[in-house]
């Protein structure tokens, strides 16, 4: 059984939630975000929740139960308040800035990377070594901020590089002479 599957999904006031067979729309102060669902759970809206059951008992069914309520609730999120990823860029020399629409990167290379901002997506920059990635889709304010760090991912010996606020990098030692 799957825990997260029973709870039923919350919506709140000002938030339209419409069900088009495995299609559900989501409409907020924020924004429209749509998912398609697998055949293999069924989704109901009872009064102010959306309650998602598997079709079966089958090993499948019951996989995908879980994932499909934290999409929906990912959806209901996301018109709400949105998701934000935060960025750290440390290292000597390294920094970002906003230039027009694109995200200008000094990573160490002998030019700049020019990173594309994509559309539904909003960057800032309130220090030269902070970035922000926000957005009300949460798969791509994530994917934004893998590519931003894929750039230059932290290294283990000084930490330098790219990394999430939250991210903890494992430091190793140098070599002994």
């Amino acid at each position: 059984m799957s825990r997260i599957g029973k709870k039923p999904v919350p919506v709140p006031s000002g938030v339209t939630v419409t069900l088009d067979g495995q299609t559900v729309k989501v409409k907020g102060p924020k924004g429209e975000l749509q998912t398609k669902l697998v055949d293999l759970v069924n989704v109901k809206q009872e009064g102010d929740d959306l309650v998602v059951s598997p079709v079966d008992q089958s090993k499948p069914a019951r996989s995908a139960w879980g994932l499909s309520r934290t999409l929906i609730s990912n959806l209901v999120i996301g018109v709400t308040d949105g998701f934000t990823k935060k960025l750290e860029i440390n290292g000597v020399g390294y920094r970002a800035a906003l230039q027009g629409q694109g995200l200008q990167l000094n990573l160490g290379y002998s030019h700049d990377v020019v990173y594309a901002i994509p559309q539904g997506i909003d960057i800032t920059v309130p220090k030269p070594t902070e970035i922000v990635v926000s957005g009300i889709d949460k798969q791509r304010v994530g994917q934004v901020a893998a590519e931003i760090r894929g750039w230059r991912p932290p290294e283990p010996y000084k930490g330098k590089g790219v990394k999430y606020a939250d991210e903890t990098i494992f430091r190793k030692e140098g070599k002994k002479k």
